[in-house]
């Protein structure tokens, strides 16, 4: 089936699932060009040895000229990955499923460079360069800033608000203008949006409820600090009564946030004057007391969908009130990296998981489902590459 074919069809089953073969297509952009450019930033970031640099180009070759070589016996996690991989070892990269290769490639990278071994550059996150020099800069100063305008909105003007910051990550600044009356923000804001059901999702968390909300977060930096915003707004007008959040184990997907990101983030928010500063102060204590918990699981490394998560994961979900997943990868696992009709039913495709889920997304792969006929349409009518440009996002949620 080509790629045109299964997006005129609206079937739930039987979508192809998304390669990397089909040159001048997003996922084979991502392999073609930016896993190269990004091990020669990683490559240049640090001061790595000779093996390290040998280790990074053999790896950047093997991606370009070369096939997918298995993980060594000696590696902690060879048994997984090889039942993982067991169908695309020997084979082009660009034939492997488009979100197996990815997951595969960041793990080669950490290898590349000793994160998993004995030596002294273990632990050390290849990615922490990237994610400092964003957390340290002017734009997060601002947004930090723009807080001030907000600790006097009435609390839905600002839950709506601080809603759209997280959803645009880093494009927080939008999401931050639009209660503050600005001629024009609010529409704009609206039909960048594909689709939108907070008004769901705020009445699965009504105020003064002992709601739990399980928060499985995507980019560190500049899109964690809202994210984190957010939570805070969540515990203090009683939309929820805890906050899970779920972070990834090690690094992964060059941004990906993990506990260090965390800590990060918090110790930037109470280190800013104003309202940033008071949100940190309560984030922390939130840490101290329990109502705000980090926790992180294999399975977020994983190169799987959301329907394979194992049952202990399974079971943290079930037991919350509603799960909400970031960004743009946690979409992918949601729904499948499939090439399916955007007219698919969300509601269909999200059955199997456990509980309500929310997802606050910005568009940049091709999956998108669970769209009005006459959205696509006008989508498509434009000529731009709104699947993959980060210019539309979405709110959508099964109950």
């Amino acid at each position: 089936m080509t790629e045109k074919t299964s997006r005129g069809s609206g079937d739930v089953a039987g979508a192809p699932v998304i390669l990397s073969n089909e040159p001048g297509s997003f996922a084979w952009g991502v392999l073609a060009k930016r896993h190269p450019a990004l091990i020669r930033q990683v490559r240049d970031a640090f001061p790595y040895s000779r093996r390290q640099h040998e280790a990074l180009d053999a790896l950047l070759d093997e991606i370009t000229n070369g096939v997918i070589e298995p993980l060594g016996p000696s590696e902690h996690d060879y048994e997984r990955w090889t039942d993982w991989g067991r169908e695309y070892v020997g084979r082009s990269w660009y034939d492997a499923p488009f979100l197996w290769a990815e997951s595969y490639f960041y793990r080669r990278l950490l290898g590349a460079v000793g994160y998993f071994g004995s030596g002294p550059w273990q632990g050390v996150d290849p990615f922490a360069p990237f994610k400092q020099a964003e957390l340290r800069g002017e734009a997060v100063e601002e947004e930090l800033r723009a807080l001030d305008a907000f600790a006097s909105v009435p609390s839905h003007e600002r839950a709506t608000a601080l809603l759209h910051a997280s959803l645009w990550g880093n494009r927080a600044d939008l999401g931050f203008s639009i209660s503050a009356g600005e001629p024009g923000t609010s529409d704009a804001v609206a039909s960048a949006l594909v689709a939108d059901d907070s008004a769901t999702l705020w009445q699965l968390l009504p105020a003064d409820t002992s709601a739990t909300v399980a928060v499985v977060a995507d980019n560190a930096g500049r899109e964690l600090i809202p994210d984190l915003v957010l939570i805070d707004h969540l515990l203090e007008h009683g939309n929820a009564g805890r906050v899970v959040l779920h972070v990834k184990p090690y690094p992964y997907y060059v941004s990906d946030a993990m506990t260090a990101d965390v800590v990060d983030c918090l110790r930037r928010l109470t280190q800013a004057p104003g309202e940033a500063g008071r949100i940190g102060g309560r984030l922390w204590k939130a840490m101290a007391v329990g109502t705000l918990e980090v926790r992180t699981h294999p399975f977020f490394c994983a190169p799987l969908p959301y329907e394979e998560m194992p049952e202990d994961l399974r079971g943290e979900f079930a037991s919350a009130t509603l799960t909400v997943l970031k960004g743009d990868l946690n979409y992918r696992r949601l729904v499948g990296d499939q090439l399916r009709h955007p007219t698919a039913p969300f509601a269909d495709l999200t059955a199997y998981f456990p509980g309500a889920v929310v997802t606050l997304r910005t568009l940049k792969s091709d999956v998108t489902v669970g769209l009005e006929q006459e959205t696509v349409d006008a989508l498509e009518l434009d000529g731009e590459a709104w699947r993959t440009s980060g210019t539309h996002a979405l709110i959508q949620v099964r109950r």
